[in-house]
């Protein structure tokens, strides 16, 4: 009974040993008799008990990286407090393992100095305007190296810049400076802009006007051209018809009876008026040549 206790022990001890079940996005690096074997995959794996070893462990996910805080000097002698976090990921296992002791410290501390060294070519504005170039930048840097400890560096991402409290008072002067400098460059140009305005709709009033006081000009022209248009025509029909009621018959007998009474009628005028001297033609038959004058004129009208 106790024989068989101890060899079932001993099954389940070798069983333990020989069956490893890796999870899914791991990896686990054998060492046999103390030598680098092969790299168990995800999934149930077989060793030789004893003789092989489960020597490291890695985890083949993203990992994100906090980098500590540092102070870096720029290129104009500000000194900045810089901290930021590190994306990587473990892709040889086997390098990852025997490349470096501790990979992380590695990775952790070359971002450090990649970091300061990057800030130390720019000025202090450009680290607030070039993050991206800050970190691409140290991404290149730090990847170059990692790749003979087995990992890929993805990304890396400044969190927090801050510059010493004088240079922030500093730096929100200037802001303040320059932010009222925009509001009084914002309203000189709204002024002027009103200006503008008030100018463009006077001239175009003004143009407006004198077209309605050209075209008011046009109208009373062309209103009085067509009066003493309708006025000429008018008098041209009269004298058409009077020469056409002379050309009848008893036409012309009618007209020296009346142009004999408008001369009466202007001699009785001329008479009337006491402080007139009339002088009446010895002979009358004057007037009758008036008379026939005028009778010519208007058949010659007519």
């Amino acid at each position: 009974m106790e024989i068989a206790i101890i060899i079932l022990v001993i099954a389940v001890i070798f069983i333990t040993r020989s069956l490893k079940v890796v999870p899914q996005q791991h990896a686990w690096v054998i060492e046999r008799l103390g030598k680098y074997h092969g790299t168990l995959t995800p999934g149930l794996n077989i060793l030789v008990p004893f003789v092989d070893r489960v020597a490291y462990k890695h985890v083949l996910k993203e990992i994100p990286l906090d980098i500590a805080s540092q102070v870096c000097i720029t290129r104009d002698n500000t000194q900045l407090q810089v901290d930021g976090i590190l994306y990587f990921q473990v892709t040889d296992a086997m390098r990852a393992s025997y490349g470096s002791s501790n990979y992380i410290v590695a990775i952790s501390q070359l971002a450090q100095t990649s970091l300061r060294s990057v800030i130390g070519k720019l000025e202090l504005d450009k680290t607030f305007e070039e993050r991206d170039i800050i970190n691409a930048q140290v991404v290149a840097a730090i990847d170059e190296a990692a790749l003979n400890w087995g990992v890929k560096v993805l990304r890396y991402e400044i969190k927090d810049l801050t510059p010493p409290k004088e240079i922030l008072h500093a730096m929100q002067a200037q802001i303040t400076a320059e932010r009222e400098k925009r509001a009084l460059i914002a309203a000189s140009e709204g002024r002027r802009q009103e200006q503008i305005n008030i100018a463009t709709g006077e001239r175009e009033a003004f143009i407006a006007r004198s077209e309605g006081e050209k075209q008011a000009a046009i109208n009373n022209a062309q209103g009085q051209a067509a009066a003493i248009l309708a006025v000429a025509e008018a008098n041209a029909q009269a004298i058409e018809r009077v020469a056409a009621a002379i050309r009848q018959p008893g036409g012309e007998q009618a007209v020296q009876l009346k142009v004999a009474e408008k001369a009466v009628e202007a001699y009785s005028k001329v008479a009337a008026d006491a402080s007139t001297t009339l002088i009446v033609p010895g002979n009358m038959t004057e007037v009758s040549a008036l008379i026939a004058s005028a009778m010519k004129m208007v058949t010659l009208k007519g």
